[in-house]
């Protein structure tokens, strides 16, 4: 990967575009990290040395943090400043938006889930337009962020972490409920703790599937 953005470096440079370039580096969905993509019960942290989910919970294709938290690093000399950093919120689906806006377009009626980040990235210390972010397990399980709160329609993992589903005995929750500003390892579930949160993700998340606009 190194190697791979060096080389689109040393084109840009070549070109002349270097410094006239907006570059924006992420990926797509968390890594393999705990066992391999096709099931296997080996370990890639012991096989390699090396967790790709670092302190997140989770690995690809699950609703935790290990699953969809990826990097997201832009560089557009003179225009976003070198080092800076941001903690808000943002999906891929909000590059369509930004670059919308760059480009000095309207986005009418095109992708009704997309936020334009241009201001946030220009300045850090601004809010992150985004509010609310829905993804879901390669299980089909949907998880919901909304600020420091995250809800998990479901118990497990939601995707290649054992087990991938939980039913709930009588009594226990149904769902997963995590304050990621003092919990980001996603270990104390209070879905039972904090009834009025959990309500209201709930209620967002049914009415975004139900294709309203928050």
């Amino acid at each position: 990967v190194d190697w791979s953005v060096g080389e689109i470096m040393k084109a840009l440079r070549k070109a002349g575009k270097a410094e006239n370039t907006l570059l924006i580096f992420t990926c797509a969905n968390g890594s393999v990290s705990r066992v391999s993509s096709r099931g296997a019960p080996r370990s890639v942290v012991k096989q390699f040395g090396h967790n790709s989910s670092g302190p997140w919970r989770g690995q690809k294709s699950d609703a935790h943090e290990g699953g969809h938290r990826v990097p997201f690093i832009v560089r557009w000399p003179g225009v976003v400043e070198p080092g800076a950093s941001s903690e808000g919120l943002m999906g891929h689906q909000d590059i369509y938006a930004t670059i919308t806006e760059v480009l000095g377009r309207q986005q009418g009626s095109h992708g009704p889930d997309s936020r334009s980040q241009l201001q946030h990235w220009v300045n850090p210390d601004r809010s992150s337009p985004r509010g609310i972010q829905v993804h879901h397990g390669g299980n089909g399980m949907f998880a919901i962020r909304s600020g420091d709160w995250k809800l998990i329609d479901g118990r497990g993992s939601g995707g290649f972490t054992q087990p991938g589903r939980i039913q709930p005995k009588p009594g226990e929750p149904t769902g997963q409920l995590y304050n990621l500003k003092v919990d980001p390892a996603e270990t104390t579930n209070l879905w039972f703790e904090e009834p009025g949160k959990r309500e209201r993700l709930l209620w967002e998340l049914n009415a975004i599937k139900a294709g309203k606009r928050l």
